[in-house]
C-alpha cells in the first residue's frame, strides 16, 4: 500500500473499497461468506467498518487474491489461527456468558482487537438491560 489509512473511529464502504482496492459489492458478498466481517450500521443504514474490519479484509484479500485460496479455503485458514491468541483473562472453560459471545472471535483477531470486541459485547449487553 502507497498511503497509510487514516486514524478514524468507523470507515464507510466506499472508503473501505479506496483503502483495500476490493469493490463495494465483494465487500458485501464477503459479509455474507465471512461471519467475523460484521460492520456496524449508522441510523441510514450505512456500513460503517472499524480498523480492525479493514485489517481483517486486506488479510482476506490477500488470502483470496494473492495466496489462491477459495472462499472455503480462507474461511478455514482463519479459524485455524493458534490459540495464544485468546486473550489470557478468558479461559474458555470456565468463561460467563458473555464471554462465550466473543470467544468465536478470538481465534480471528489479535487479543488486542478481541478485548475491545468483548468490551464493546459487554457495554451493548449493559446498554440493552437499561433500557425499558
Amino acid at each position: 500500500m502507497d498511503f497509510q489509512i487514516p486514524e478514524k473511529l468507523y470507515y464507510k464502504i466506499g472508503e473501505v473499497a479506496k483503502f483495500t482496492g476490493v469493490k463495494t459489492h465483494v465487500l458485501r458478498y464477503w459479509e455474507t461468506e465471512f461471519n467475523t466481517i460484521r460492520p456496524n450500521k449508522s441510523r441510514s443504514n450505512q456500513r460503517l467498518y472499524r480498523r480492525q474490519d479493514v485489517d481483517l479484509i486486506l488479510h482476506l484479500k490477500d488470502l483470496l487474491y494473492n495466496q489462491g485460496f477459495t472462499i472455503a479455503g480462507a474461511r478455514k485458514k482463519l479459524r485455524e489461527k493458534p490459540a495464544k491468541n485468546v486473550v489470557e483473562d478468558v479461559d474458555p472453560s470456565t468463561a460467563k456468558a458473555d464471554d462465550q459471545l466473543a470467544l468465536p472471535l478470538a481465534g480471528a483477531c489479535d487479543p488486542k482487537i478481541f478485548k475491545e470486541l468483548r468490551q464493546d459485547i459487554l457495554r451493548l449487553k449493559k446498554s440493552l438491560e437499561t433500557k425499558p
